[in-house]
């Protein structure tokens, strides 16, 4: 069973590496680059306490990226969730937001929140497996609500959250 650690700075150029080859069977070389742009280092070099790697031996096999909002008490949010695709569908996407969930209800975190694009229908299923809420946006695509521009012009997303508790 891979074990569950704290992430590390010295983490991110695996975590980079591991986005690269594991979206690497669903999107372009470029659209990987692209995908890991959005886990700079800087996240681990500020959230590493609330971020999560599991590895099995030496290799990292899953890792989450999340952190406690600064601006209120109560909110954590998710960023960013990787998953060795040998490993897809094993419970471990599970398993790190589970832990995530427990060690934010710990620090006091009343509510975890997450965003995702209207096309991954993946993930929305996944989070609203999960006990994930959508979170009302300003319009409907086929009964899912949608936050239009949220990552800015024409980069809608979906926004879940969960109410969380020891």
């Amino acid at each position: 069973m891979p074990a569950l650690r704290q992430a590390n700075v010295s983490d991110h150029g695996t975590l980079v590496e591991c986005v690269h080859q594991w979206w690497g069977d669903s999107r372009t070389p470029e659209q990987a680059r692209e995908l890991s742009l959005l886990l700079p280092r800087l996240f681990l070099q500020f959230f590493s306490g609330t971020s999560l790697i599991l590895e099995d031996g030496t290799d990292i096999r899953a890792f989450l990226i999340g952190f406690y909002a600064a601006d209120n008490d109560t909110e954590a949010y998710i960023h960013f969730v990787g998953v060795d695709p040998k490993l897809r569908g094993q419970g471990i996407a599970r398993r790190l937001y589970t832990a995530f969930s427990q060690r934010a209800a710990e620090e006091g975190r009343t509510e975890a929140r997450a965003i995702t694009s209207p096309m991954n229908a993946g993930s929305i299923a996944f989070h609203r497996a999960m006990g994930f809420s959508l979170e009302k946006g300003d319009r409907e695509d086929d009964g899912l609500s949608v936050h239009t521009s949220y990552d800015g012009p024409g980069q809608d997303r979906v926004c879940f959250y969960k109410k969380i508790a020891l």
